[in-house]
C-alpha cells in the first residue's frame, strides 16, 4: 500500500531496522504487557529522532515523524501511542532551545543526554482526561524550603510509565501576579516518584499505560520551566506547539492502525473494486489531513490558525478511521475474523483516538468560534 510504504521508508530510514527487528515478533507479542517493542524503540536510536542535531539527535521535521509514527502503528499500535508521548514532548521542550536564555543550564544539560543516552520522556499533564486541555496540569507544586518545588499528585494513565528516564510535568505555580503555568522536567528516580498497575484493557496493553505517583517530590528551581519578563509569551508558544505536536503525532498511531487493516484488503483482493477503491479513499483522506498540518509545521507555522487545522485534521481523521476499520473487517469477511485475532484487534485498536483530549464537546465551541473569524481559545 502506497502511503503505507511511503512511511514505512520513512521509518528505516531514521530507524534502520526497527521494523524488521518488530516483525520477528506477532502483533500479541509486541501488544501484551512488557513485550519487547519499546525496548527496541530505544535500541534502534527512536529516542533522538526530534532531538535537534545540535543536540545530538536526528533533526526529524514533523511531516517525517508523522510518517514514523504511522508505520509503527500500523506494526504496533502500543508502540506508537507510547512513543507519541516521548516525540510530543520532546517537540515541545526542545522549540524552547532556539533563542538564547530560554532554558537554564540545568535544563539544557538534561535535553542534551536524551539521544546519545537514549533517554524516553514521559508527561504527567492531562493526557488521558478527554475533556481537559493537555496542558492543564495534573499535579501540584509548592514552595519548598530554600528553594525549588514540592511536588504531590497522580497521573494515570501515564504511558512510558515503567521505560521513562525523565517526567515533564505542567504545574500552577504561585506568583506575584498569582498562579502562572510552569513545567517541570524531573529525572524518574527522583524521590517520591512510583508506578503503579492501572491499565486493564488487552487493547494498547504495551503502551505502559500505568498510573504515576508523586509523593513529596522536590524539583529544584533550575529544572522548573516559566515564563519570564524579557520572554513572556514562551509557555503560550509550548501550549501551541503541545497541542499540534500531540494532536498529529497520535491520530497518525491510528491512522497505521487503520492502514494495516486497509493493507490486507488490498493485498487479499476482497471485496468489490469499488469497496477497495472507497477504503483507499477514506484512508488517504486521514493521511492527508495529517500530512497537511506537519507541512506547516515544517514551514514554521506554529500560529492560531495551525491549531485548529490540527485539531479539525483530528475529528475529520477520527470519523474517517472507524468507517476505514468498519469497511475493512466487514470486507475481509467473517472467517477471515474469526481465523485471524489480529483482525479484530486492529479494528479495536482504532477507536482510542476518541479518548484522547481534547474531546469533541470540549473544542466544540471554540472551533465554532474560531470558524466565525473569533480567536480560538482552548481552556
Amino acid at each position: 500500500m502506497r502511503s503505507l510504504d511511503i512511511a514505512r521508508e520513512a521509518c528505516e530510514a531514521s530507524h534502520p531496522g526497527l521494523l524488521k527487528a518488530l516483525s520477528e515478533h506477532s502483533l500479541s507479542e509486541l501488544e501484551r504487557p512488557g513485550g519487547p517493542a519499546v525496548k527496541l524503540f530505544r535500541d534502534h536510536g527512536g529516542a533522538g529522532l526530534l532531538v535537534p542535531r545540535d543536540f545530538g539527535g536526528a533533526g526529524a521535521g514533523a511531516l517525517t515523524a508523522v510518517r514514523i509514527n504511522r508505520a509503527l502503528g500500523a506494526a504496533s499500535p502500543s508502540l506508537g501511542a507510547a512513543v507519541t508521548m516521548h516525540h510530543f514532548t520532546a517537540g515541545m521542550l526542545y522549540s524552547l532551545t532556539g533563542s538564547a536564555g530560554r532554558l537554564t543550564g540545568a535544563q539544557l544539560g538534561l535535553l542534551e543526554r536524551v539521544a546519545g543516552e537514549r533517554l524516553l520522556m514521559a508527561s504527567a499533564w492531562a493526557e488521558g482526561r478527554s475533556s481537559q486541555n493537555i496542558l492543564v496540569p495534573a499535579v501540584k507544586a509548592e514552595p519548598a524550603p530554600g528553594g525549588g518545588f514540592v511536588v504531590n499528585g497522580v497521573k494515570k494513565p501515564c504511558s512510558l510509565a515503567r521505560s521513562m528516564d525523565l517526567l515533564t510535568a505542567s504545574v500552577a505555580v504561585p506568583g506575584d501576579d498569582g498562579e502562572s503555568l510552569a513545567v517541570l522536567l524531573i529525572p524518574a528516580d527522583t524521590p517520591g516518584i512510583s508506578v503503579h498497575p492501572f491499565w486493564s484493557n488487552p487493547v494498547l496493553a504495551a503502551a505502559e499505560s500505568e498510573e504515576v505517583r508523586l509523593e513529596d517530590v522536590h524539583v529544584p528551581e533550575d529544572l522548573v520551566i516559566r515564563t519570564v519578563p524579557d520572554d513572556p509569551t514562551r509557555l503560550d508558544d509550548l501550549q501551541s506547539a503541545g497541542f499540534v505536536w500531540f494532536v498529529m503525532l497520535i491520530s497518525s498511531v491510528y491512522t497505521g492502525a487503520a492502514s494495516a487493516l486497509t493493507e490486507r484488503v488490498l493485498k487479499a483482493g476482497r471485496g468489490s473494486v469499488t469497496d477497495r477503491a472507497a477504503l483507499g479513499v477514506q484512508l488517504d483522506s486521514a493521511v492527508g489531513l495529517l500530512e497537511g498540518v506537519a507541512r506547516a509545521v515544517d514551514a514554521g507555522e506554529l500560529n492560531e490558525d495551525v491549531v485548529a487545522a490540527a485539531l479539525v485534521a483530528r475529528y475529520a481523521v477520527q470519523d474517517h478511521l472507524v468507517r476505514v476499520a468498519d469497511l475493512a473487517v466487514e470486507t475481509l469477511g467473517g472467517i477471515a475474523w474469526i481465523k485471524d485475532p489480529e483482525i479484530a484487534y486492529l479494528a479495536s485498536a482504532v477507536r482510542p483516538l476518541a479518548f484522547h483530549p481534547p474531546s469533541r464537546a470540549s473544542a466544540a465551541e471554540p472551533l465554532i468560534d474560531y470558524f466565525s473569524g473569533e480567536p480560538l481559545r482552548l481552556s
